[in-house]
């Protein structure tokens, strides 16, 4: 009797469990379609008042914000109208009111727009504590992964040069380096990479290294008048006063000539350390 009814408790767990497992498989694709329904919805809401909407009027206009403002009246929950709605802000210089929008895309969508904060953050709004923070969370969340062409460690990178806290710079900006070259080579490594790391050392009176990182920037892009300029700093510092002198004079035509920082946000915003004639 007592293998009886052992048996019988075996089974009746058996079914209960496979009863659970249907009731959460149903569950789940309850879910699923639900999600699938509300992106559809939330799609038609972007394809209404952003792309049929926003998008017929100039960037910087009213007309722009208010139909995006329709949009987020259907659904404040989407994420990507309140990152359009704070993109042209920023790109006027009003940090303070395109931060309080980019938050509500960070609160619905942190990991597709948390690093754009903190890019913003660094380029524009020049919050560099701030900027610091919200790039080790992403790290800490997602990885050193990649925003605007550049790692999460490069801009930590800028940053602390920014707070003239040069020994983290270099040392964030080595790490950056090794790893690039660890896991894609030497190819992968950007001109802007190698000449803000060559910047952490100018601080720090390493002038022959800096020249070092400053010549292998010029490699990949020869016209690059800033490098050029800070490297004849470095070459005067350590007492090649001629070339130093020819170096500017050609930095300075190459400038006029508009080989500078070329990154897409640099016709808003000037870079760190870019040079002003």
């Amino acid at each position: 009797m007592k293998k009886i009814f052992f048996i019988l408790i075996f089974i009746s767990i058996i079914i209960s469990c496979d009863k659970n497992v249907n009731s959460t498989n149903k569950e789940l694709k309850k879910n699923q379609t639900d999600l699938e329904l509300l992106e559809k919805y939330q799609d038609s809401i972007i394809e209404k008042y952003l792309k049929n909407g926003a998008y017929k009027y100039p960037l910087y206009s009213q007309k722009w914000q208010k139909e995006i403002d329709k949009g987020l009246q259907k659904d404040s929950t989407i994420a990507y109208l309140w990152q359009q709605k704070a993109m042209p802000l920023f790109k006027q210089g009003k940090y303070e009111i395109g931060m309080k929008f980019v938050d509500k895309a960070v609160k619905y969508n942190p990991e597709r727009w948390q690093d754009y904060r903190a890019f913003i953050k660094c380029i524009f709004a020049k919050t560099y504590k701030d900027a610091i923070i919200d790039f080790q969370d992403c790290i800490a969340k997602y990885g050193n992964n990649v925003v605007m062409d550049h790692s999460y460690k490069f801009y930590i990178g800028l940053s602390y040069l920014q707070l003239n806290e040069f020994k983290k710079a270099e040392k964030i900006f080595k790490e950056d380096y090794d790893s690039v070259i660890k896991e894609y080579g030497e190819d992968w490594i950007h001109n802007l990479d190698l000449f803000y790391f060559g910047i952490s050392k100018y601080e720090q009176g390493k002038f022959k290294e800096a020249i070092e990182l400053f010549n292998h920037s010029l490699e990949k892009y020869p016209e690059f008048s800033d490098v050029q300029v800070y490297k004849a700093y470095c070459l005067r510092a350590i007492g090649e006063i001629e070339k130093a002198k020819e170096l500017f004079k050609l930095a300075k035509k190459n400038s006029s000539d508009g080989y500078t920082i070329n990154e897409d946000n640099a016709i808003y915003e000037k870079y760190p350390y870019q040079v002003r004639w």
